[in-house]
Formats: C-alpha cells, structure tokens, sequence
C-alpha cells in the first residue's frame, strides 16, 4: 500500500432526505446516503488528504440545491477540496444564470453533465450544449466527460470543437470489460488523448467488468492503456466510491492501482495519486 495521503478525483456522496435521485432506485448494493465521514470510513487504512465531490445525478430541477448542500458539506469538512456540479449545458446561453449561482460556491472547480443516458448519440454535439459548454472556459471550469466507450468519437468531435474547455475522462471512457472487448475503446481513446487539453481519470473500471469475478489481471490492460495513451502528467487516481462498492471496496481498489503501477518511478505515481489531481482541481 502507498505510505503517503492520497488526493481521490471522483467521490459521490448522496442524502436521500435532501434529494432525489431516482436512477438508484433498485439497484441492489448501492448505499442509499453517503456523507464525507462514510468515505473516510471506507476507505480505511487508505489515507485521504482531499477529495473531488462529483454530481451524482439528482433529479431534474435539482442541480443547485446538490451544489449548495455540497457546499455545506465542505464548509464543515476541509478534506472535501473541490465540487464538480451538475449543469444542464445543453441550454446554451440560457444556462448562464444557472452558472452564476453555481460560481458562488467556493468549492466549485468543473461541471459535469451526463452524456452516457442519453438517447441522441450526438447529444453532445447539439449547438445548445456545446455553447453551454464554452461558458466554461472563461471561469476556468473543467468539464467531466462521462460516457460510454461507444460515444466516444462523438466526445473527440466535442473537445476539438472546444479547445479553450480543461476536459477530463471519467472512467477511462468505460470500455466493454465484462465483454472482453478492447476495439474500438483502445483506438477511439488514443485518439482523445491526443487533444491536449484532455486528462484522464483512472476510476470506475472494476465495475465495467463483473461485480463478482473480476480481476486484476482482466483490467490491468485497460488501465495500462489509458495510462500510456494519456501519460502520466495527464491522468489522476480516482474511486468513484461509493458506485465502486458494488464491485469491491475502496482499498481493494487502491490496492490494483498500486499494483498495476508498481514498477512506475515514485514521481509518476504521486502524479497519479495525488499531484495531477491537485492542480487539476486548484486544491494546492
């Protein structure tokens, strides 16, 4: 195991109480709340110095009232560094006022918007959205493009449309594990990474593989792929705790990581571990 904190990029934490979060709804193992003390809990003995909240999908309607309950999370937990909140982009210009209020939050480092639901392959595409999209760049914003690995040539035509946007890959782009599959994920990711202006995150992947059977030797070439398409001055560690624990544990996790990456310099895994995602997400 690592001896030093680690900064986690992508973190969820949900209140039933406060929010609505009707995509949950049925999935057997997921936690129904999470707050910052049951992120450390899990994560025991990994140590975290700070972690990135991500929006976790609430319900329509409810994107500022996730963003301003986030906040109050972190006014009272100073290891919760940075908010990526939701933001229904594809209203264009009109979503600015939404933004405005979203700014207020000092916690506030991207935005996220969901591409993988949604039924127009080329929703991310549309005019409105990538004008939404391009409000960012002026309040440097980042973008977390979460997809699944067939959208993303759409994703490509997205960020080359946006080049003033700071993008970063969730997941990894959520290749076809559990099918065994690595074309077209392999070639379609190279070609994402090449845009400069792209990182990538090294989470979620244990749970594109299935649940119960997977291992590390069926996702180490998925990571190591991601890890040489982006090089390590361009990807960061994340758990996507708590989703992860419908595959595994929050150690378990770290543990692959550590593992797949343990003949790496000491340098290029505190990049991955905890300097890229600090300066991503200004938590320094």
């Amino acid at each position: 195991m690592l001896d030093y904190p680690i900064i986690d990029s992508h973190v969820h934490l949900l209140d039933p109480a406060r929010l609505g979060y009707a995509w949950a709804e049925g999935i057997t193992g997921l936690r129904s709340k999470a707050v910052p003390a049951d992120v450390f809990a899990a994560a025991r003995p990994v140590e975290i110095e700070r972690f990135v909240f991500v929006e976790v999908d609430v319900d329509a309607g409810q994107h500022l009232d996730e963003a301003a309950w986030v906040s109050e999370l972190a006014a009272a937990e100073p290891r919760l560094g940075a908010m990526v909140a939701s933001l229904p982009l594809e209203k264009g210009a009109a979503v600015e006022a939404d933004l405005d209020r979203l700014r207020e939050h000092k916690p506030l480092r991207g935005i996220r918007r969901l591409i993988q639901g949604q039924a127009d392959p080329e929703f991310c595409l549309q005019p409105g959205f990538l004008a939404g999209l391009k409000l960012l760049a002026r309040h440097d914003l980042s973008f977390d493009i979460c997809i699944l690995h067939h959208q993303l040539p759409n994703a490509v035509r997205m960020v080359q449309q946006c080049p003033d946007v700071r993008f970063v890959l969730d997941h990894i782009g959520k290749p076809a594990i559990k099918a065994g599959e690595m074309e077209p994920w392999r070639a379609d990711l190279k070609r994402l990474a090449a845009l400069p202006n792209v990182h990538c995150k090294i989470s979620g992947v244990c749970t594109e593989a299935d649940h119960r059977s997977w291992t590390r030797q069926e996702i180490t070439p998925y990571v190591e792929h991601a890890l040489e398409s982006f090089g390590f001055e361009r990807v960061m560690f994340g758990s996507d705790w708590h989703v992860l624990e419908l595959a595994g544990t929050y150690p378990d996790w770290v543990h692959v990581v550590d593992e797949i990456t343990h003949d790496c310099s000491p340098s290029e895994r505190r990049k991955l571990f905890r300097d890229n995602a600090a300066a991503f997400y200004r938590l320094r």
